[in-house]
C-alpha cells in the first residue's frame, strides 16, 4: 500500500507542474498579445505599422490557448495515470509531451519571426 501512495503523491506533483506551466503560458501569452497595445500607447500610432500588432495579438492568443490546453491535457494525464497506479499497470506515454513540445516550439519560432520583423 505505501508504494501506491508514494505513486499517487508523484502523479500529484507532476499534476501540479503541468497546471504550472500552463498558467504561466497563458500568462506569458497575455503578456504577448497585450504588447502591441501597449508600444502603441507609448510611441503613438503612427510610428508602428499596423501589422505589429496583429502579430503580436494571433501570437499571444495562440500561447494562450496552448496553455489552456496543458491544463486539459494535465488532468486527462492525472486521472489516467491515478487509474493505471490503482491497477498496477502503469507504462509512461510521451505523445502528450511532444504535442505540448511542438506546440510551444513552433510558438516560439513565431516569436522569433515577430522580434525579427519589429527590429
Amino acid at each position: 500500500m505505501g508504494d501506491k501512495v508514494t505513486d499517487h503523491l508523484a502523479n500529484e506533483r507532476t499534476y501540479l507542474a503541468w497546471l504550472r506551466t500552463g498558467i504561466a503560458t497563458i500568462g506569458f501569452g497575455f503578456v504577448v498579445a497585450k504588447f502591441g497595445l501597449a508600444l502603441r500607447e507609448l510611441t503613438g500610432v503612427s510610428a508602428i505599422p499596423d501589422t505589429e500588432y496583429h502579430l503580436s495579438s494571433i501570437i499571444g492568443i495562440a500561447l494562450t490557448v496552448t496553455g489552456g490546453l496543458v491544463i486539459l491535457l494535465a488532468y486527462k494525464r492525472f486521472t489516467l495515470n491515478q487509474k493505471r497506479i490503482m491497477s498496477g499497470i502503469y507504462e509512461p506515454s510521451v505523445a502528450g509531451e511532444l504535442v505540448v513540445t511542438t506546440t510551444i516550439f513552433i510558438i516560439a519560432l513565431l516569436l522569433v519571426g515577430y522580434l525579427l520583423l519589429t527590429y
